[in-house]
């Protein structure tokens, strides 16, 4: 991680730690290094660059703070307006676009905001771009062979352009569609859209596929994104889905790179779940590449029982989607994904999608005529509890000897019956205690022990 960009973006707070000035210097150097990359092989057309936004209020500020940067700088902006992150990622490589940027902070409140930076691939930016972001923000940027204290402006005609590119979201929607291998007629599903980014996106794929579509949760007004709504707000869904006699319910978060799901009884299926049941549907039908899914180390233990039930091997990665993916591609793996319902299916996408996820789910429920809940129900979930733990200084606090010595210890009284994880978070100055035992009795006392001694040692805001 930089000093600027965590493991998903540019993210902060808007117009404290990212500000609208932030936005403007982002597109200014994308719009010059991807038209000098061109121009030093001989082209001088101008640089095609892809911006989508979440529903945030301030994501309208950093949209245009961007065209302004990029179009300065002699590139063109292509404009998606509010879209999900998945189709950023899927136009961007589809339509040969230099680079692709995504206006959004996903599941954090409305007043956070963020800058998700995305290859011509389709993938997370590669960490070599985003160091030389960060050494132009900081005024001290060196490529090409020389240093460059400013970016040279556009003059003429060379200035760029806007382009509304809303062509591209409806295109996005159509591949969806596509993928689509049964009918949902006859399945009444329940999405809760998160007033973000999906909320004019999921249900027309649901109804174009056949399915009776309830929606709750969308209807955006720039400060409800994620509030009491979505996938880390899903008790809401979970009520709907009972009182209204759903087959099944999806949540997705604020720019729906996530979902998970709620069964027909109103249980939640998380995302370890989904990679079980599209896991063992894979495994069946002689689909899973490698015979392996890609995990994180935050995965249940009850996953990897499972798998080793069914014969099913599996790799752990750093918690990150961006890490699953990178794992996947290189292992030439199919499946892979985070507890948190960012799931890969890395022959349909190149990042995790929220509403493909809902739409593979619906496919195992209807080729093997199951309920959701007779789906997941051989999957025995360890309890767990994690506590996100605000704290002056991530690597400070988990360097800490006492801290240590309190993880040790728990690690010795759970011996073989379950474990703790502790780790910093890629994206908010919080360290995560995660304990997995056989009661959450056990677990709440064992977190508890390892955040008493990061609040004694004063290291908690």
């Amino acid at each position: 991680m930089g000093k600027y960009f965590g493991t998903d973006g540019f993210r902060g707070t808007a117009n404290e730690n990212l500000t609208a000035d932030h936005a403007f210097k982002v597109g200014r150097f994308l719009g010059w290094y991807y038209g000098e990359l061109k121009r030093q092989k001989g082209d001088d057309s101008a640089p095609r660059i892809l911006i989508g936004k979440d529903t945030r209020r301030s994501s309208y500020m950093f949209e245009y703070s961007l065209v302004g940067g990029l179009t300065a700088s002699g590139a063109d902006a292509y404009l998606l307006h509010v879209t999900t992150t998945p189709s950023v990622a899927y136009i961007s490589r589809v339509d040969n676009f230099d680079c692709g940027i995504m206006i959004s902070a996903s599941h954090n409140p409305y007043h956070d905001n963020g800058l998700k930076l995305i290859n011509s691939n389709g993938e997370k930016m590669e960490d070599q771009v985003i160091d030389l972001v960060e050494a132009y923000l900081d005024g001290k940027l060196s490529v090409f062979g020389q240093e460059w204290p400013e970016l040279p402006y556009a003059h003429g005609a060379s200035i760029g352009r806007t382009v509304d590119y809303v062509s591209g979201r409806n295109r996005y929607i159509g591949y969806l569609i596509s993928l689509g291998m049964y009918s949902f007629r006859g399945k009444k599903i329940g999405l809760d859209c998160a007033n973000g980014s999906s909320w004019n996106v999921a249900k027309a794929v649901f109804d174009a596929l056949g399915a009776e579509t309830h929606v709750i949760n969308a209807e955006p007004d720039g400060t409800n994104i994620n509030n009491n709504a979505g996938s880390t707000h899903i008790e809401g869904l979970q009520k709907f889905v009972v009182e209204n006699g759903l087959d099944a319910g999806f949540a997705y978060d604020g720019d729906a790179d996530r979902c998970l799901c709620v069964d027909e009884k109103g249980n939640v299926i998380d995302g370890d779940q989904i990679l079980y049941i599209y896991g063992r549907y894979m495994k069946e039908r002689g689909k899973l590449v490698n015979n392996t899914v890609v995990t994180t180390v935050m995965s249940n233990f009850g996953l990897y029982k499972a798998f080793d039930e069914l014969g099913i091997d599996y790799a752990k990665t750093a918690v990150g989607d961006k890490y699953v993916y990178e794992y996947m591609k290189e292992h030439d793996c199919c499946l892979g994904g985070e507890q948190s319902g960012h799931i890969i299916f890395s022959k349909y996408a190149s990042t995790g999608d929220g509403i493909l996820t809902s739409l593979k789910i619906m496919q195992v429920i209807m080729a093997k005529d199951k309920t959701l809940s007779e789906l997941a129900a051989p999957f025995t979930v360890y309890p767990q509890v994690l506590e996100n733990v605000r704290v002056k200084d991530k690597a400070a606090a988990q360097a800490d000897p006492d801290v240590k010595a309190a993880v040790e210890k728990v690690t010795e009284g759970l011996g073989s019956t379950g474990r703790i994880l502790v780790r910093q978070s890629g994206t908010e100055p919080l360290i995560r205690v995660m304990v997995e035992a056989e009661n959450k009795d056990i677990c709440r006392r064992y977190v508890d022990q390892v955040v008493d001694i990061l609040k004694k040692n004063g290291h908690t805001v």
